[in-house]
C-alpha cells in the first residue's frame, strides 16, 4: 500500500480541518499538509477528538508546489467534471477505480482538497496526474470537505486491506448437501413430478448464496435432523 499525504489547499473552516483529522486516524492516514490554511483553535481540536495528533504534526506552507514535495502521484479532487474527451481536465476516476489503480503504487500520493467554496482551481488542476470525482446528486453535488476526505480515504484503506474471506465449501461437500435434500424430497413423499425441479431450484439458490463451510454443514445437520424425523433412519451418505 503506497503512503498518502492529504493535502488541504487553503481550508476556511476550522471545525472541517478537525473532521479531516478525525477521518484520516479512522483510516490510517496520519500525513497532513495545509496550504495558507485557516487558523486552527478548539473547533478544531474538538472535531479531531482523538485524532488531535495529526494537526499538532501537520505542516503548513505558503505555496502549492511546497506541499507536493516527495510525492510521486498527484491526484486531485473536484465536486465539478465536464463532459467529453476535449475536457480531460475534468475527465475524473471514481475513488474506488483510484484506489484500485493505485494500490500497488510505489512511492508517496498526495491527495489534494480545495477551499470549500471554490476546490482547486484550473491550474492546480493542471498540476494533477488524476483526477477523482465522487458521483452524487445533479441536485446538490458538492460534498462537505471532511466528507469527501472521508470517502475517498475509506475506498482507499478498503482497497488496500487484505481480504478475509471465510472458508466455501468443497465441490464433496456441496454435492452431499444436495443428496441429503434429495432424500429429504422423498422421506416426506415430495410430489415426484416437482422434485427435478426443485432440486435444481435449490442448487441455484445454493449457488447464489455462495454459503460458507460452517453455512453448509448447519444445514446438511436440519436436512439429516428432518429425514431421521421423518424415516427413523440418518440419511445415505455416497
Amino acid at each position: 500500500m503506497p503512503a498518502y499525504r492529504v493535502v488541504l489547499v487553503s481550508p476556511m473552516h476550522e471545525g472541517n480541518v478537525g473532521a479531516v483529522a478525525r477521518a484520516m486516524a479512522n483510516f490510517g492516514v496520519h500525513e497532513l499538509c495545509m496550504v495558507d490554511p485557516c487558523a486552527l483553535g478548539d473547533e478544531a481540536y474538538k472535531r479531531a477528538k482523538h485524532a488531535g495528533h495529526i494537526l499538532d504534526d501537520a505542516k503548513v506552507t505558503d505555496t502549492f508546489e511546497d506541499a507536493l514535495k516527495d510525492c510521486s502521484f498527484v491526484v486531485g479532487t473536484s465536486g465539478k467534471v465536464t463532459e467529453g474527451e476535449k475536457h480531460f481536465i475534468r475527465i475524473p476516476e471514481t475513488p474506488r477505480s483510484f484506489a484500485e489503480k493505485a494500490r500497488d503504487h510505489e512511492g508517496r500520493i498526495a491527495l489534494l482538497f480545495g477551499p470549500e467554496d471554490l476546490g482547486l482551481t484550473q491550474e492546480q488542476l493542471e498540476r494533477c496526474d488524476l483526477l477523482v470525482h465522487i458521483p452524487s446528486s445533479d441536485e446538490y453535488p458538492v460534498l462537505n470537505l471532511s466528507h469527501a476526505v472521508s470517502i475517498v480515504l475509506y475506498e482507499v484503506f478498503l482497497n488496500g486491506r487484505p481480504l478475509s474471506r471465510p472458508t466455501p465449501a468443497s465441490m464433496e461437500e456441496k454435492e452431499m448437501l444436495f443428496d441429503f435434500f434429495h432424500q429429504l424430497l422423498e422421506a416426506i413423499d415430495y410430489p415426484e413430478f416437482r422434485r427435478e425441479k426443485t432440486e435444481v431450484m435449490f442448487r441455484r439458490m445454493m449457488g447464489r448464496a455462495i454459503p460458507t463451510k460452517w453455512e453448509f454443514y448447519t444445514i446438511m445437520g436440519v436436512f439429516s435432523d428432518a429425514v431421521k424425523a421423518a424415516t427413523g433412519k440418518k440419511p445415505r451418505r455416497g
